[in-house]
């Protein structure tokens, strides 16, 4: 069991984090934010596959000004991402944003900061300090001869105390590099000087496949030290893989459950059914059932039996049939060519009666 390390509680719209609240899924939209119709598609898109609070660009004035048409036709938190330009964010917040995301470094001097605390303290809404390695202060990159732990650290202290020096405390914090090690070490700096909810997330890691390996080793590496109220992780593409990524992460570090988990044997020269095939199915098949379950695609008699037995619903396969289980109890020998519709029956009737998973 992993002990989350205590935050402050910060209500992002109706959603909280930090406090020991279950650690949130954010996402970012790559649309144009001024084309309301395609950004509220995307962000549906994004809400159906399990996002709980989701960010914008914030460019220009246009787009401040579609946050309110956006807001109106969308169900989850939205957060705008303002840089250089205070006044895109006091602009945001008259549009009904629930969160800013600021780096109060890159917007200007003392009294615009103060301006965007004020205003966000108006509005009750809380503002996400966020520091990237690309993006640090000139004089913390020569006072540390490059992008470091202790600089990004450093930047993130600094830019929160601003806000704090206006009275302004309903903050959540991030720091991000595309480097995992910087990452750990940086949020373990921070986790030992604010008491402020932490957004965790590796920025620009990449593809989908190569991005969501490293993310997984670095938020994963966090979560387990207690690290970490809300995350992102960041892919090149399509951010509904953003969400799947993001669950699949905390699903494996026990931290959330959502639907069915499908695990699988890798195959070996035991194996006589189709296991990658019929587990890849199951996948598609069960997207939709938000029930928690665990369906266990084995392929021979070695491992297959324990970890069937210890599933909700598994299999352990022989030549041309395998053994059907359920909750632990062995069920029946099936043909391979009916493997799949069985398992599926078995989940259907699971799902209709509001099943809940052992195995989780």
């Amino acid at each position: 069991m992993i002990k989350r390390t205590a935050t402050k509680v910060v209500h992002i719209g109706g959603v909280s984090v930090g406090g020991g609240n279950p650690v949130v899924i954010q996402s970012m939209t790559n649309t144009d934010t001024r084309d309301v119709k395609a950004t509220v598609a995307q962000i549906h898109a994004l809400t159906e596959a399990g996002c709980e609070i989701v960010r914008v660009a914030v460019p220009d004035i246009e787009a401040a000004e579609a946050i309110s048409r956006i807001k109106k036709e969308i169900s989850i938190p939205l957060v705008a991402d303002i840089h250089f330009d205070y006044r895109l964010a006091l602009l945001s917040v008259e549009n009904g944003v629930d969160k800013l995301r600021i780096n109060p470094g890159n917007i200007g001097g003392g009294n615009r900061v103060c301006a965007v605390a004020e205003a966000a303290k108006a509005a009750e809404i809380p503002i996400r300090v966020g520091v990237n390695g690309g993006s640090l202060e000139k004089e913390i990159l020569a006072k540390y001869g490059g992008i470091t732990a202790q600089g990004l650290a450093e930047s993130a202290l600094l830019n929160v105390a601003q806000l704090e020096k206006y009275g302004f405390k309903n903050i959540v914090v991030s720091v991000k590099a595309s480097d995992v090690t910087l990452m750990l070490d940086s949020h373990k700096i921070l986790a030992e000087r604010l008491p402020y909810p932490l957004h965790i997330g590796l920025t620009e890691a990449g593809t989908p496949y190569a991005g969501a390996i490293r993310s997984a080793a670095g938020l994963g590496a966090l979560l387990s030290l207690g690290l970490g109220d809300t995350l992102r992780v960041s892919l090149s593409g399509d951010p509904v893989e953003e969400i799947r990524a993001a669950k699949e992460i905390l699903s494996a570090m026990g931290l959330r459950h959502f639907g069915v988990r499908v695990i699988a044997c890798p195959t070996c020269g035991r194996c006589d059914i189709d296991v990658a095939g019929l587990a890849t199915r199951l996948e598609i098949q069960l997207a939709h059932i938000t029930t928690p379950l665990t369906i266990a695609v084995m392929g021979c008699a070695v491992n297959g039996p324990g970890e069937a037995r210890e599933a909700d619903i598994g299999i352990a396969g022989g030549r041309g049939s395998a053994v059907l289980f359920r909750k632990g109890e062995t069920l029946r020998r099936v043909p391979e060519d009916e493997i799949e519709e069985a398992i599926l029956k078995e989940v259907c009737e699971m799902n209709l009666v509001g099943g809940s998973s052992r195995g989780l």
